[in-house]
């Protein structure tokens, strides 16, 4: 999958532009403040339907503006698509996928896998424990047909419990009901557990490992996944055993909801051995080894889009990550504030220079 196509308009401090990038690799270059990560920001949104710099979509349209909208046109070997999406002050969402038109965001995101490389990245490790089951479970939206459709039943079912759990006194509702919430819980959960547990125990985790050997070839790495309920009981047992104490608090504690990937270095917890760079290291073979698993499963390939990563990561290593992301045929997207420190972009011949200013950007010739 790549990007053909970006137009985007009353998007920050951008007017409106539109970019014709390179199937391979893109660098916008300009100061502090130009707009290059509004651009990157631009591109995330056909991909993830909101922002990765801000949860607040009104702050992200121009001031004296009522909406903004990202248009792309992205294409495979065998099909292309038009993409749309627009965001309201009121905070209305509307999606087009071919000119049709949808409040929902599920069809635009899956045709268009995203990943997203920033200062901010090593969050991913020493963050909290949503990150990373949102680092497993964007793998398998892309790869695992049934796995959007399960995730939205248990979020409904764990929806649904919690609102019983929160109900007062007196206007409960019956043993029987509970009963069925919580069996269609526990059997949805033990299926997104299983295909979880099944990720990181095959083949992706030998990718993930065969790039720490190239990226920190001087720790040994365990990653372990937590199913978020007691091991050796099924979660059915495990929802039965806390559900007074649920009952109590209001809400479900135990779950794929409470998963976790725990990852160690030398047998220490990797945040608390790893330096910043080597968070950022760590990072990257893990974000790469997303792109391969998804052009090994079906042949996809990613749009990748890696803000500031001269602050991140050493010219070797940043060497090193766009090329094992250009063998999976990911179409990349960099920022940097001057080209010169980039002396090895001249190997790369697929590749465009635009150059971003006031929320202008221009291709360079």
């Amino acid at each position: 999958m790549r990007l053909d196509l970006v137009q985007v308009s009353n998007f920050r401090n951008i007017n409106e532009f539109s970019l014709l990038p390179s199937s391979q690799l893109n660098v916008l270059f300009g100061a502090n403040g130009s707009g290059k990560s509004s651009v990157l920001e631009a591109i995330h949104y056909l991909g993830f339907a909101r922002s990765f710099r801000t949860s607040k979509h009104k702050n992200v349209i121009q001031h004296d503006r009522s909406e903004f909208t990202v248009f792309g046109s992205v294409s495979t070997r065998s099909s292309s698509h038009k993409l749309g999406l627009s965001r309201k002050t009121d905070n209305s969402c509307i999606v087009s996928v071919d000119g049709i038109k949808t409040k929902s965001a599920i069809d635009l995101v899956s045709l268009l896998p995203v990943q997203i490389f920033t200062p901010q990245s090593s969050e991913l490790i020493i963050g909290s424990p949503r990150l990373r089951r949102k680092y497993l479970d964007w793998l398998l939206f892309h790869v695992e047909p049934s796995f959007a459709k399960e995730f939205s039943i248990y979020r409904r079912c764990v929806l649904q419990v919690n609102a019983i759990y929160k109900q007062k006194s007196g206007i409960t509702c019956s043993r029987s009901e509970q009963e069925y919430w919580l069996t269609q819980l526990s059997q949805s959960g033990e299926r997104i557990s299983s295909l979880r547990s099944a990720l990181m125990s095959g083949e992706f985790l030998s990718i993930i490992k065969y790039n720490l050997a190239e990226f920190l070839p001087e720790f040994s790495f365990e990653f372990s996944y937590y199913s978020g309920w007691e091991k050796d009981h099924s979660l059915l047992e495990s929802l039965e055993k806390n559900r007074e104490k649920d009952r109590r608090m209001g809400f479900v504690s135990v779950g794929p909801h409470k998963a976790d990937i725990r990852i160690k270095a030398d047998g220490i917890l990797a945040n608390e051995v790893l330096s910043r760079g080597q968070l950022r290291m760590l990072v990257a073979a893990m974000q790469i080894a997303q792109a391969q698993h998804l052009f090994l499963k079906n042949e996809k390939s990613a749009v990748f889009l890696l803000d500031d990563i001269g602050a991140e990561l050493d010219l070797q290593k940043q060497e090193l990550f766009i090329n094992s992301l250009i063998q999976t045929g990911s179409q990349i997207f960099i920022t940097a504030i001057d080209k010169k420190h980039m002396g090895y972009l001249d190997q790369y011949t697929d590749k465009k220079m635009f150059h971003v200013e006031h929320g202008q950007v221009i291709e360079e010739i």
